[in-house]
């Protein structure tokens, strides 16, 4: 009677196997990968901009147009060096491009140097710049600190 009982605690039956697959180990591996990606994005500064180094010149041009360009939006124009003139405050953008084409006119060798207060828009160093270049001037800079 022995035997009968023990049989019936096992049920009569032999162990089956399961068919199903575990997946917690395939959720943990996935938990991890899920750290690490989440984890790797957050050691680049993303506020850090990598921009190229441009050589220092040891000093400016002897003679050079100068245009500066001031936040509040104000332009103003002259010769800077030997034959200095004294700047001209242009009231918008047309009339400071009609007088550096005179300048450029009269001096045709002189670089043009763009002076922008580090409040000014960037578009606007830009435009500056690209009408220089459509007007013949070949050498055109920005002045610096």
């Amino acid at each position: 009677m022995a035997s009968s009982f023990s049989s019936s605690m096992r049920g009569g039956r032999g162990r089956k196997f399961k068919s199903e697959i575990n997946v917690v180990p395939y959720i943990d591996v996935m938990l991890v990968l899920l750290i690490i990606f989440m984890v790797m994005p957050s050691s680049n500064n993303p506020s850090v901009v990598d921009l190229p180094n441009a050589e220092k010149t040891t000093r400016p041009p002897d003679d050079y147009i100068q245009i500066v360009l001031k936040p509040n939006g104000a332009l103003s124009i002259g010769v800077q060096g030997k034959e200095q003139e004294a700047p001209e405050t242009a009231p918008n953008r047309d009339a400071l491009l009609r007088k550096l084409r005179v300048l450029h006119e009269g001096h045709p060798e002189y670089p043009v140097l763009i002076a922008g207060d580090k409040e000014s828009k960037y578009d606007d160093v830009i435009q500056l710049i690209s009408e220089s270049k459509k007007m013949g001037i070949n050498r055109v800079g920005l002045a610096t600190k």
